[in-house]
């Protein structure tokens, strides 16, 4: 049995709870079974669904000191020998405590301070800038795009066929959008332009009624909700353009152009390297900058470049082959035993 402590609700949004259910899923298929442990019942439902089991420890999600005892309750109840962690609201101490007493893994893009743990995973496009080699010389380290914890259905995509036109554009903002950044973008875009544009709003995003609402007589606008096979889209997709995050490392999988922007400071440096390395152009901080004009700018570019957008397919998939979740959850049953 693997352990996750992990959590989800409308302020973190879905992120570190799917890229730990991809490796559970992982896990599955290597015939171990995984139980998530959480701070409340926001996740419950939604991880059952996945067909794993949850131990709610009944306390804040973002004071995981206070936890401490509460988990260690857990694990001697429970006899873990070995927890991975995925929450930006660790601290040294508390992965200092549960690292005298279990075996401890942590996933790690933001190099925050020393973490004091037996294994560590960055699966960042930009974990070389954290210098992890020289700091952690008695740590497991699982580093590198090759370990990015995507779902099965991204594993070994086919090649991306780049068609000469865009006719399918997407647009993905993350499990929330307080910025409103779907309906900025939609009003500045060329909508008539495309055969279809898809817009996927999250799990936590309040405004999707409104957004249908306004733009249901334009029939080239589909717009959904919480889908469970985002990948479909992206692979009929001829342009995507997305927050910064996981999704940038799927779109990768796919193959899919994008364009990428941000709106929180841990997507930073993700969308920074990414453009960097000449895989998908960034658009720029919505706290600071005119996304919209620039998306369409950076669209229209595209549009008019068949090449530039196939270049760009072919290091994107160059990138990670999508085995990332599988890697991980084999290193962590033998790293666990």
């Amino acid at each position: 049995m693997l352990y996750i402590r992990t959590d989800m609700n409308n302020k973190i949004a879905t992120g570190h709870v799917m890229r730990c259910l991809a490796i559970a899923d992982a896990a599955r298929e290597l015939n171990e079974d995984t139980t998530f442990i959480l701070a409340d019942r926001q996740a419950e439902d939604f991880i059952k669904e996945k067909g794993f089991h949850t131990i709610i420890l009944g306390t804040e999600w973002d004071n995981m000191d206070q936890e401490i005892g509460f988990l260690l309750e857990v694990v001697n109840k429970e006899n873990i020998k070995g927890i991975l962690i995925d929450s930006y609201m660790v601290t040294e101490h508390y992965l200092k405590t549960l690292s005298e007493h279990i075996k401890t893994a942590y996933i790690d893009d933001l190099d925050t301070f020393f973490y004091p743990v037996h294994m560590l995973v960055c699966y960042a496009i930009y974990w070389e800038s954290f210098g992890y080699i020289e700091h952690y010389k008695k740590t497991k380290l699982l580093l590198g795009t090759k370990y990015a914890p995507l779902r099965k259905v991204f594993q070994n995509c086919t090649k991306k066929e780049v068609k000469e036109k865009i006719e399918n554009v997407l647009l993905l903002s993350g499990g929330t959008d307080r910025y409103q950044i779907l309906e900025g973008i939609l009003e500045e875009i060329e909508r008539g332009r495309y055969k279809r544009i898809d817009v996927v709003c999250g799990r936590y995003y309040k405004d999707y009624k409104v957004l249908c609402r306004k733009y249901q007589a334009e029939k080239n606008i589909y717009i959904h909700k919480a889908v469970d096979n985002i990948e479909e889209y992206m692979k009929q997709a001829d342009m995507a353009i997305s927050a910064g995050g996981m999704t940038l490392y799927e779109l990768c999988a796919c193959g899919t152009p994008a364009i990428s922007y941000s709106f929180a400071d841990n997507q930073l440096e993700n969308v920074l390297q990414f453009q960097k390395e000449g895989l998908m152009e960034y658009a720029g901080d919505i706290r600071t900058t005119n996304i919209y004009k620039k998306i369409a700018s950076i669209l229209e570019k595209y549009n008019q470049d068949f090449a530039l957008r196939k270049e760009c397919s072919n290091k994107m998939q160059d990138l990670l082959d999508g085995n990332g979740a599988k890697r991980i959850a084999e290193e962590f049953i033998l790293f666990f035993q």
